[in-house]
């Protein structure tokens, strides 16, 4: 019953928690006003610039890595196709990373049906790669330990389920017979799999060294191991209603006793160069996909007069067959 109501009233949700979410970080900052615009105003914008770089690195590797993922699923989708949906995750995230997800794998649907897997298949092809992800965290998770106060044998439990569900994961990547199962295919091919962790440790990795360094310029004096803790703040806060405010949520939680001004405005600067990393990543998906409109367009004139021209970078098998379709 709970599930239905959230699901129909997801936007609502969202607004209130992050409504909730500003108010209890509104009431953290009180009297730190001028603490949290100094913090603000010191970070250069060579830093923001460098960590903006960092987000579009972060998107574009867990881009690639769901691209091979999908390629060891069947799919035959070309990667620009794939990258200019993958862009619609970013819009999603910003009420919740659930919502992103759908968007992402809706786009993909609607624009190659013809040639990407089916929704369950795209669905469990999300699995290996957060696998990955979730076994890094679990590993990095004793750096919640001091921030937290959490026993010291919880990361080791952490480690163990995680172990148990990748074992799970491989053994029904055996089964092919459902497609459901078919989207981790990839875990039977070592070299698309080790290529996937490749390309989601350059994600994990660009966004850590985001963290660091927005958390130096803001002036807190965080470790290598408290911007992972940050960024695993982060991740969990995002699957809650929360909304933008998930970032400076995540660097007081975790960094608060340094200095809740500075924590916060260093979260607040997490959000906002993700957020331009994110929309520059949209920015390019929507122009490459006017520019694929326009060579179609073009090569559908040039088809009229009979002369079957070669096929644009990046189009999809899809477009090319309905040219092909229309010069006949």
């Amino acid at each position: 019953m709970w599930r239905e109501y959230a699901r129909r009233h997801r936007t609502a949700i969202s607004v209130v928690g992050t409504i909730l979410t500003i108010a209890a970080l509104t009431y953290a900052l009180a009297g730190k006003r001028q603490e949290f615009v100094d913090a603000l105003r010191g970070v250069q914008a060579s830093v923001l610039a460098a960590t903006v770089l960092l987000q579009i690195v972060a998107l574009l590797s867990r881009s690639e890595a769901w691209h091979l993922t999908i390629e060891s699923a069947g799919g035959t989708v070309a990667r620009r196709v794939l990258f200019r949906a993958s862009s619609m995750q970013v819009l999603g995230s910003v009420i919740n990373g659930n919502l992103g997800v759908a968007m992402r794998i809706g786009a993909l649907r609607r624009s190659s049906p013809d040639v990407a897997p089916q929704v369950p298949t795209l669905i469990a092809a999300e699995f290996p790669i957060l696998a990955v992800e979730a076994s890094l965290a679990a590993l990095a998770s004793f750096t919640l330990i001091a921030p937290l106060g959490i026993p010291w044998w919880a990361p080791v439990i952490a480690i163990a389920l995680l172990a148990l569900v990748s074992a799970g994961l491989r053994h029904l990547a055996v089964n092919t017979e459902r497609e459901l199962w078919k989207g981790l295919t990839v875990l039977r091919t070592s070299n698309h799999g080790s290529r996937v962790v490749c390309f989601v440790l350059v994600a994990v990795f660009a966004q850590i060294f985001r963290n660091w360094m927005l958390l130096h310029a803001v002036g807190v004096p965080a470790s290598f191991f408290d911007a992972i803790a940050v960024l695993i703040a982060l991740v969990t806060l995002g699957q809650l209603p929360v909304g933008p405010a998930a970032g400076a949520a995540a660097a007081v939680l975790i960094l608060g006793r340094d200095g809740v001004a500075a924590a916060a405005a260093a979260g607040v600067l997490m959000t906002v160069t993700g957020t331009i990393g994110g929309l520059l990543f949209v920015s390019w998906a929507a122009a490459d996909g006017i520019w694929i409109r326009i060579t179609d367009r073009a090569s559908a004139r040039s088809a009229a007069h009979g002369a079957a021209p070669p096929p644009s970078p990046g189009d999809s098998p899809r477009r090319r067959g309905r040219r092909a379709g229309r010069s006949r």
